[in-house]
Order: structure tokens, then sequence, then C-alpha cells
């Protein structure tokens, strides 16, 4: 079979940007341009350029032209922490921990040795978590202003699996879900790879464009909306009591679903009531303490309406059948011994000191974040290059992400996503202060 000249073109392209012979940042002809080089057509070259980019090694910007990808974080991938150099500084990727928690960890297995029913962690669980476990966590959710009995709370791997096992349970290829136009790519992915459609919502200083989301209501059949009203990743936003109320007077006269993601809630002291407190009947509410505690305990908790419960429970047996019991055992014993919650105060301390050390050394650019936050959104300027900033600071050994994997747009905003809350203090000031450095320096470019 005769292959297409134009796919030679591909070709070279592709080799010349993998072996580093067009940096990343580097701006490629014009469409019209390389349609003169190569002896192609115009709509032949803009074919090149669309596989050049289905491959991600190259971003196509309307108006700007096309430019070469960094390679060191491909599509998707710019917020995993397996693509960051293990000797890198890690402003990509959030794992906070304060002093003496690997001898808590120590402490709680030396405790369950001692006094643990260790027969009953052997065998299996409830898919949704023993009774007692269930309990903890509903105390646990009370304490954060969402009084809720056991009997609607369901344990699960990690808050990624609670909206998982939502997804699953809920939804149906071409389902429409509303969702930021920045948002947790974790939530992107996962939806993406169930079929579901994501449709945008412009994003205002404090929050969601809720009139934006009245008006796709009238006009697609919307299931739901996913949410982050407190504590919002990337942005930082906390919902006043105003937006909570007109956000669930939307999904109620419209008969949307709320995911309520609340994974980093617990950063934000006296935040307005959960959305779930609003509207319980509608309202799937997802929390975990991989961000709170350790993103090594896998434990997380959906509180679902009663009528879902069913449904998350056969999600949950057809994906790990039950949270693993030792680990549960452990997380519930720290939710009832105050454990969690000295570690979650520790770390809004923490948090609250990175936030001051960033706001020092990125005085005069337009930071965003909330003041307890573990991570800040830094916009650029319209002419800047996010991936030729990354790239420079990669050749640095400092990692930070871009706004590509966290938008949910066609065109991603011109930004950085920074992560305050993986490196020691000192190290995270250097790391900033290339940050700044390389952000002025482009702004010169």
């Amino acid at each position: 079979m005769r292959i297409p000249r134009y796919k030679g073109v591909v070709d070279a392209f592709a080799a010349r940007i993998r072996g580093g012979q067009w940096p990343a940042g580097t701006r490629l002809p014009t469409h019209r341009r390389l349609a003169a080089d190569e002896g192609i057509a115009v709509v032949t070259a803009s074919r090149v350029y669309a596989e050049l980019e289905a491959m991600g090694l190259v971003s196509c910007e309307q108006g700007r032209g096309t430019f070469v990808r960094d390679l060191a974080a491909a599509p998707g991938e710019g917020v995993d922490h397996q693509s960051v150099a293990v000797d890198a500084i890690d402003l990509s990727f959030n794992y906070p921990s304060v002093p003496g928690q690997a001898d808590l960890l120590r402490h709680a297995l030396r405790d369950l040795a001692t006094t643990g029913d260790l027969d009953a962690l052997l065998r299996y669980l409830p898919q949704r978590g023993r009774t007692h476990d269930r309990a903890a966590v509903a105390r646990h959710l009370e304490r954060r202003g969402l009084d809720v009995g056991r009997e609607r709370v369901l344990i699960v791997n990690g808050s990624q699996q609670g909206l998982a096992v939502t997804a699953m349970a809920l939804f149906r290829p071409g389902d429409v879900i509303a969702v930021d136009a920045v948002t947790y790519p974790g939530f992107t992915m996962l939806a993406r790879s169930l079929g579901l459609e994501l449709s945008p919502l412009p994003v205002t200083d404090t929050g969601p464009d809720l009139r934006a989301l009245e008006r796709l209501c009238r006009q697609r059949p919307v299931r739901a909306v996913y949410a982050m009203p407190t504590m919002h990743n990337p942005l930082g936003w906390v919902l006043d009591e105003s937006q909570r109320t007109q956000l669930v007077s939307i999904a109620q006269r419209h008969g949307l679903t709320i995911i309520e993601d609340a994974s980093y809630a617990y950063l934000a002291e006296d935040a307005p009531p959960p959305l779930a407190t609003l509207a319980p009947e509608t309202t799937v509410y997802v929390s975990g303490l991989s961000k709170s505690i350790a993103t090594g305990l896998r434990i997380g908790f959906v509180v679902a309406p009663v009528s879902l419960v069913p449904a998350l429970e056969r999600a949950i047996r057809v994906t790990t059948y039950h949270t693993p019991a030792v680990t549960a055992a452990i997380a519930c014993r720290w939710l009832d011994d105050g454990t969690v919650d000295s570690l979650e105060t520790q770390k809004r301390d923490d948090a609250r000191r990175r936030q001051s050390i960033a706001r020092e050394v990125l005085t005069g650019l337009p930071c965003v974040g909330h003041p307890s936050s573990y991570f800040l959104w830094l916009p650029l300027a319209q002419e800047a290059r996010p991936d030729r900033i990354a790239a420079s600071l990669a050749r640095q050994r400092i990692a930070v992400a871009t706004a590509e994997p966290f938008a949910t747009t066609p065109t991603a905003p011109r930004a950085l996503r920074l992560a305050l809350g993986s490196v020691g203090l000192a190290e995270l000031r250097t790391a900033l202060e290339a940050v700044r450095h390389e952000v002025d320096r482009d702004a010169y470019r």
C-alpha cells in the first residue's frame, strides 16, 4: 500500500523533535510556509501538524502558531509523580508530611498487633466497610460539618476510587458532566476513560460561573456537576454560602447529581457547610485521608443518598472488592483517637508557612491561591510559553506542572500550578526563586 507523502514530513519532524534538534518552545513554520517548503497543499500541512499534535509532540495555538512541546512531561502526565526525576525538587505533586508521621505508623502497627482482632483482618470485609469503621468516619465527618449516619458511608481505597465508583455506578457513556474549565485532572481522566462528555464552565476569581451552568442545563441534558466548593484544586477558592445555595438550587431545578470533592477541604478553617448538607438527597460527597495524612494511606470515604448506596457497593465489588482491612483499621483508630485531627491542624499551619514563602518570593506576580493551601496557581502573560518555562526548570532539576493537565477546554490557560508541600522549606524557597527567575526571563524573550 502506498504511504501518503505527507507521512514522510510527519516522520521527519517527529525525528527532529525527539532528537532534540528542535527544543521545547521552538516555533515551527506557518502552515503556508510548511506547504511551500515541502511542496504540499496547505490543507495537507494542517494535517501534518494535526498528527504531530496527536502524537504529543507539538502544541497548535490559534492565532499564535505551532510550538514544540516539552517532552519531559507528555500530555496528561504533567502532574504524575512518575514523570519527575528522582533527584528533582518536586513542585508538581503534593505529598505533604510533618515530623513524626513514621513513628505514628510504627506505634499503630504495634498496637494493632497486640490489641487488634487480627483474624478478622484476614477475612473478606463488607464492600462498604465494617460497621464500626463507617461509624468512625461518620463521627469524623460530623466535625467537618457533615452530619450523616453510618448507613450512608462507604469506605474506599482513597478519594480517587471514591470518584471512580461514583462515576461507574451513576453514569453511562455519553452522559454530560459539567466541570470547571480548570479542575482536578484525576476526575477528567476518569470521566474520559468512561466515555463521559465533559462540559467546561468558565471560572471567575471566586468560583465557577453559575450563570453559565444554568444556561448549560437549559441547552444540554446535563446529568451531574463535579464541584470542589471547599479548597478548589488548583485555584484554591472556597465558595461562600450564597454561591453554594445557588449551585444547589440549579442542581435541584435541573435534576443534577452533585459530586462534591472535598479532598483538600481540611485545609480551610471555618468554611461554610458542605454541599452535601444543603442537598443530601442529590449529593455524593467524596473525601479521604491521602491528602491530609499520607499519600500511602489509601483510605477514602463516600457519603451518598441511601438510594444510591447499593449501586456504589456493586461498583466497589467489581473494582477492589473492599478496602484493605489493616489499612482501614489503622485509619479508623486514628480518626477516633485524635491523630487525624492533630495531623490536619499541623498541616494547615505548614501550608500557611509555605504559602507565605511563595507570596514573598513571587511578590508582584499574579498568584492565585488560598492562604492555607498546598498549591498555587500562577497565571502567565499572554505571550509567555509555559512549556518553555517548565522545560528550563526541568533542566535545573525542578519539576513544575503547566496548566494543560488541569484544563478541560481545548486551549489551556497560560499558567503554572505549583505544589508547595513536597519539599523542605529551604528547598522550596530555592525552587520558587528559580521559578521567579524563569518567569521573568521568559517575559523578555
